[in-house]
């Protein structure tokens, strides 16, 4: 069983930043890509931004020029450094990553609040 545990969440204001991190729970196992997901109250899910072990990334516009994703194949950890913060980037932030364990599927974590409020 293959868990992606993620921390860093929480209150911040506007213009403020956070770091957000996933960590999978085993390291015998191949990670294609990583990313993070977001879900606003009242919408669906998004892509927010995604890395492949080759380093390829893919942002959505609306976070472009302010997060930047960064992956450790070592520690199969990815990161999202959220900057300039604005109110309608308050989500549950959902990790998730491509992985091969025993076959080959997709991952998700639990689930992160990040609320940017003042």
């Amino acid at each position: 069983q293959v868990q992606l545990v993620e921390s860093g969440g929480g209150l911040v204001q506007p213009g403020g930043s956070l770091r957000l991190s996933c960590a999978a729970s085993r390291s015998d196992i191949i990670t294609y890509s990583m990313g993070w997901y977001r879900q606003p109250p009242g919408k669906e899910r998004e892509l927010v931004a995604a890395i492949t072990s080759g380093g390829a990334t893919n942002y959505a516009d609306s976070v472009k020029g302010r997060f930047i994703i960064s992956l450790d194949n070592a520690e199969n950890t990815v990161y999202l450094q959220m900057n300039s913060l604005k109110p309608e980037d308050t989500a549950v932030y959902y990790c998730t990553a491509a992985i091969r364990f025993r076959g080959f599927r997709d991952y998700w974590g639990q689930g992160t609040q990040v609320t940017v409020s003042s």
